[in-house]
């Protein structure tokens, strides 16, 4: 065993950034599919609805190290291409994003009361009109504490990442840990940084969520 260098501690901090890049990544590719997902869920399609229910309970009801698993290591046996341990991370970690931003938002959305959708469409309104001046807007206002919820989720998830190879916070630890053997404050250290990480998020999701509540009772 020896004592921590700043090699390693610059290891540890310098891969901070995969994690912030990875989650970041993830958010906004998600983001775009769970778009897609909302809009496909609260449509008079009925196909449409059937499709993103299938894609969510799908992604939902499937273990997360396992769809990872199957990019990084299935898809090079089965296909032949070769994908590097971020791109099948952010593709795992955005499918999964989609599916479950994608329901939070259907519930945002399914939470604006129906008498503005009756009034928006009495002044001659279409439908995607409704949509972008009345129920997106009110929307967004209540999905944001959840999203910023979810990000930090997404934060932690980004771990599972070191099972194949990517050099993420997490894996940047057992580096460190199995060259030191000091594998109790690396892995503290470690924790303090998804915690510094995270910490301010929970507090800012709690406050938007605070606030949200406190403007539907009034």
């Amino acid at each position: 065993m020896r004592g921590l260098s700043m090699a390693d501690l610059w290891l540890i901090l310098g891969a901070i950034r995969w994690t912030v890049a990875l989650a970041l990544t993830a958010l906004a590719v998600g983001s775009v599919i769970a778009l897609g997902v909302a809009v496909a869920r609260t449509s008079r399609q009925a196909w449409l609805r059937v499709l993103a229910r299938i894609y969510v309970e799908l992604v939902q009801g499937t273990p997360l190290l396992g769809v990872l698993f199957l990019l990084y290591f299935g898809v090079p046996m089965l296909m032949g291409i070769e994908i590097n341990a971020f791109a099948a991370a952010s593709i795992a970690f955005s499918l999964s994003a989609g599916a479950f931003l994608g329901d939070i938002w259907r519930g945002s959305i399914e939470s604006v009361s129906k008498g503005q959708w009756e009034a928006a469409a009495c002044v001659g309104l279409r439908r995607w009109q409704v949509m972008r001046h009345v129920v997106w807007p009110q929307a967004a206002r209540v999905a944001l504490g959840p999203t910023v919820s979810y990000l930090v989720q997404l934060i932690k998830n980004t771990s599972l990442a070191a099972l194949v190879g990517l050099v993420e916070l997490t894996r940047s630890g057992q580096i460190v840990a199995g060259s030191t053997l000091a594998h109790l404050p690396v892995f503290c250290g470690v924790a303090l940084c998804y915690f510094a990480i995270c910490y301010p998020l929970a507090r800012l999701a709690l406050s938007l969520e605070g606030r949200m509540n406190v403007a539907r009772a009034n």
